[in-house]
């Protein structure tokens, strides 16, 4: 190779690796969704592969997280792991457990959420671990990019077998 050839990559890789990290950091990515958690939003068809889907770091750090919105979250059993999960509850909002919980109720503590997989008896959740810190949510989900077929924006929305869910806040 000739210094030009050599002087032209490092420019490149210059330019474009801090360009990728930020809009990686700032705005999205993409991931796969693995596991049964989330059936039937995510993998529908387990022999055909997991599902991929559009993740943005943009629309969760204005903390403007609503119900039904499926986000990536830190997990809180295992730091070094992310979990996609719907947001059931929010602050000051009561939720009826799943069974597996220690206590029939909660109230979601200011600053924290409900979530849980749409599969709720394949997911580790909030019926697992407890209310989760808003703090950990890393992402909103937004599209399925993968497979082609199934390329569509996620949808916001409660499951149909959580209406044993209080608001306060809502008018």
């Amino acid at each position: 190779m000739t210094a030009t050839v050599l002087k032209t990559i490092w420019r490149s890789l210059v330019v474009t690796v801090p360009v990728t990290i930020v809009v990686v950091d700032c705005v999205g990515y993409v991931a796969k969704v693995e596991g049964m958690s989330m059936k039937p939003t995510f993998n529908l068809e387990d022999d055909k592969g997991s599902d991929i889907v559009l993740l943005s770091h943009w629309a969760s750090r204005r903390f403007d997280i609503k119900r039904g919105q499926i986000v990536s979250i830190v997990s809180p059993r295992e730091p070094n792991q992310l979990i996609i999960k719907r947001v059931v509850a929010l602050e000051g909002d009561t939720v009826v457990t799943r069974p597996r919980y220690k206590h029939r109720s909660v109230v979601v503590p200011k600053g924290h959420c409900w979530v849980e997989g749409d599969n709720a008896d394949k997911s580790m959740d909030s019926n697992t671990f407890g209310c989760v810190p808003l703090g950990l949510i890393s992402a909103i989900c937004l599209y399925i990019v993968w497979p082609p077929k199934r390329w569509t924006r996620v949808s916001v929305g409660m499951p149909s077998d959580r209406s044993t869910i209080v608001y306060p806040n809502d008018k």
